[in-house]
């Protein structure tokens, strides 16, 4: 309508236009990384009280509420801050927005009258391209605000957008080779060397090659920094070997499917992880079609059942954010019930009993032996009175095996093992339980 009106009149706004236009979507790109940096703090903020919350017993226990306290102010300052900021730059776009596109139509104004006096064009002929021309005037500071709106919502989408176009680093290869459902849990390490993406110059296994056939039980033991928690990493395939290759069944793990390997293997950690949800919930995390009577046998099997039933609704009951509700020995026998429902062929053990009490201990691991029966099992063990039963122990250092054997033989040969058997017996803390299955072996008895 503003051309039938008057196309000169119209040819001038056009022009006029994307001298507004440029300042609006230079200031809208400003807009869009405050909008981000104002997303990025808002988060800060959030997780560093969430983190407070959560361990709030340990915040109180040393009496750090003042500290606590002024870090998440300070957090909320910097937030709010960068708020304001955000919101000065929203306000100049407006204004950038409405007092250009209100200046060129009192401009292109200017012009008609001009040509009114002249008697060019008539008075309501330049009523009618005014009308016209304030009707677009009005839509565009809207569309302004709303431009205004969108820099804020990408600025805050891109933090989700760089997630979504993150490519993992461990993928299925385009053609990946089933590892066999019926195999028999055969694992072999190859001359595997690693090093943490975080820390490139800096093996964390050196060398490692051994083999573990179906249904053996294993251990490994050494100081903290040995390697030992990285080859349950590799093993999950949350990491591929620097050179090397790591092999399930025969099958090289670098053309398996990652799920595929993590449905075989199932892993008991040193901490546990309770998610926010009934206790049946959580066992069955390991196998979700199973039915309520396997989830019962699993907690019978891992000693859970009779504190779960003692809890308000069972095995219903809503066990808290990260297990609040729970002790951390109920939480231990929660991921080993977890684990016996998934039931898979190779069993990794963190230190699985190491939040239990002796009694529970005793029941735990007569449930993890019951477990262990025909499947291949890996034991971290720190705590050396757990392992005297495996059929071979490796002895771990700096990243090396640098020993293999049973109890007895490396008592005997390796100085490192008979370093740990002192600190740990030597003052008579070992008390074996002839009914668990832990005598006494006759090298302590000598030592």
């Amino acid at each position: 309508m503003l051309a039938v009106a008057h196309i000169k009149l119209l040819g001038i706004l056009v022009i006029v236009l994307p001298l507004i236009v440029a300042p609006i979507l230079l200031v809208g790109r400003w807009l869009r990384r405050l909008s981000r940096e104002s997303q990025d703090r808002v988060a800060d903020a959030s997780g560093h009280a969430g983190e407070v919350l959560g361990n709030a017993q340990v915040v109180q226990s040393y009496t750090a509420e003042a500290l606590e306290s002024a870090r998440f102010s300070h957090a909320i300052d910097i937030s709010f801050r960068t708020a304001i900021r955000r919101i000065r730059v929203r306000a100049l776009m407006t204004i950038i927005a409405s007092t250009g596109v209100f200046g060129a139509l009192i401009f292109v104004l200017w012009i008609g009258a001009q040509e009114v006096l002249e008697g060019t064009i008539s008075g309501g002929m330049l009523g009618q391209f005014v009308l016209y021309a304030m009707i677009v005037g009005v839509a565009a500071a809207a569309l302004s605000e709303i431009w205004g709106e969108v820099q804020r919502a990408a600025g805050a989408m891109e933090r989700i957008t760089e997630l979504l176009a993150m490519e993992p680093a461990i993928a299925a290869p385009e053609n990946s080779v089933p590892i066999p459902a019926d195999g028999a849990g055969k694992v072999v390490f190859d001359a595997v060397n690693f090093a943490y993406p975080s820390r490139p110059g800096v093996n964390a296994l050196n060398g490692v090659s051994l083999t573990i056939n179906p249904g053996e039980h294993v251990a490994f033991v050494g100081p903290s920094g040995a390697g030992k928690s990285t080859l349950f990493q590799l093993l999950l395939r949350f990491y591929d070997p620097s050179s090397g290759s790591l092999h399930i069944d025969g099958i090289d793990l670098k053309t398996a499917d990652p799920q595929a390997v993590r449905r075989s293997v199932g892993i008991v950690p040193q901490e546990s992880v309770i998610f926010g949800e009934s206790a049946a919930d959580n066992i069955r995390f390991g196998n979700p079609d199973a039915s309520d009577e396997e989830v019962i046998a699993a907690a019978k099997a891992a000693s859970a059942d009779g504190f779960i039933r003692a809890l308000p609704d069972g095995y219903q009951t809503y066990l808290g954010e990260k297990g609040a509700r729970l002790s951390g020995g109920q939480k231990q026998r929660i991921a080993i019930a977890r684990a016996i429902l998934k039931d898979p062929r190779i069993l990794l053990l963190d230190e699985a009993t190491s939040s239990l009490d002796a009694e529970s201990e005793r029941l735990v691991q007569d449930a993890l032996s019951a477990l262990q029966e025909n499947r291949t099992t890996l034991v971290i063990a720190h705590r050396l009175a757990t392992v005297l039963e495996a059929d071979r122990i490796y002895v771990m250092d700096a990243g090396s095996v640098i020993d293999a054997g049973t109890h007895e033989e490396l008592v005997e040969r390796n100085p490192i093992y008979a370093q740990m058997v002192a600190l740990q017996f030597g003052d008579g803390a070992f008390k074996p339980d002839p009914a668990a299955g832990q005598p006494l072996p006759e090298t302590l008895q000598e030592a």
